[in-house]
């Protein structure tokens, strides 16, 4: 597969909002939607959350249960790779800190492969997901996740491009060590800090 920078040129640095990441521009009142697969059918009722792999309990959580867990918002910017940035968005759900914790990772682990109900994956330092920095969302602006952005639930890491957020999300394998999702294999960069232009391998 052929990685193309699809991205636009950069702008004058006093015309710039400061919230802009290097290369982005400010997409305003539209979001994008960018898919690696087709969009799946899938309902509440259909969906689970697991976390295994290098963990003391392998736990899934259906919809109901996943509901019942302490909710969390997210209420910030985020960072597409294909250049669009969105600010001031809130999204709802459950804080990944709260499933990881029931899961208990084992101290040797240090990454995870989040993975969808469509087998899409992407890989995540678990420093990138601990620490009130990552969640299991299925709201936007107080309504359910669309569809054509990974509802019922997705993966949401704001701080980084936004492939790292997987839609329709259905678990993490904790691993000990990295292990490249598919955009990685196919010439992404293995973390995607949108300030520090990571996009492809080597940036």
């Amino acid at each position: 597969m052929t990685v193309t920078r699809g991205f636009t040129g950069r702008s004058r640095a006093e015309d710039r909002d400061p919230r802009l990441p290097p290369g982005q521009y400010d997409a305003g009142d539209s979001w994008p939607v960018l898919s690696a697969e087709v969009t799946p059918h899938l309902t509440p009722a259909d969906w689970t959350f697991r976390i295994d792999g290098l963990v003391a309990e392998g736990c899934t959580w259906s919809w109901d249960e996943a509901h019942a867990l302490p909710p969390s918002a997210y209420e910030g910017d985020i960072h597409c790779v294909t250049s669009w940035s969105k600010f001031g968005v809130r999204f709802g759900g459950v804080s990944l800190d709260t499933f990881l914790d029931l899961a208990r990772p084992h101290p040797s682990a240090t990454h995870a492969v989040a993975y969808a109900h469509t087998g899409y994956t992407t890989n995540l330092p678990l420093s990138d997901l601990t620490g009130g920095r990552a969640w299991i969302a299925w709201e936007f602006d107080g309504k359910p996740l669309a569809p054509e952005h990974g509802g019922p639930a997705r993966l949401l890491v704001p701080h980084l491009y936004f492939w790292k957020s997987a839609k329709w999300i259905a678990g993490l394998r904790i691993l000990d060590q990295d292990e490249p999702g598919f955009w990685e294999q196919n010439g992404y960069h293995a973390r995607g800090n949108p300030w520090n232009e990571e996009r492809y391998a080597g940036d």
